[in-house]
């Protein structure tokens, strides 16, 4: 019998002298993932002390959402969006470039795709 691994790991990463909020997604996310990450997310970005926060979102590994998921996620960029003021999105499909631009219209940080780790990282330190 075979597992298959998903999820969301979430941590506050120190990058030279910089604080980031970062996000690494795993597999095809559930709702029942979004139940359990949710308020750790939320528990996360209180513990910021900055008004303005940037994330570094590891896709690499993400495969999708199921469906309810998905509006899961939407409604926690609802809830947190005004939070960020950057956030680079590294990963590895062409649907997470798109998901990318469609996270600007509802964030209102920049949001950016990359397929390089040193190149997100570079951007979040302009």
């Amino acid at each position: 019998m075979g597992y298959e691994r998903h999820g969301l790991s979430i941590g506050i990463a120190r990058i030279a002298d910089r604080f980031y909020l970062t996000l690494k997604a795993q597999g095809r996310l559930t709702h029942n993932d979004y139940e359990t990450m949710t308020p750790m997310i939320d528990s996360a970005l209180a513990e910021v002390k900055e008004p303005k926060i940037k994330a570094l979102i590891d896709g690499t590994e993400l495969e999708g959402w199921e469906p309810r998921a998905a509006w899961d996620d939407f409604k926690l960029g609802l809830k947190h969006g005004n939070e960020f003021e950057k956030i680079a999105i590294y990963g590895n499909k062409d649907w997470q470039k798109l998901a990318a631009k469609i996270g600007e219209w509802f964030l209102s940080g920049e949001v950016k795709y990359f397929n390089s780790y040193s190149d997100a990282i570079t951007w979040l330190n302009e």
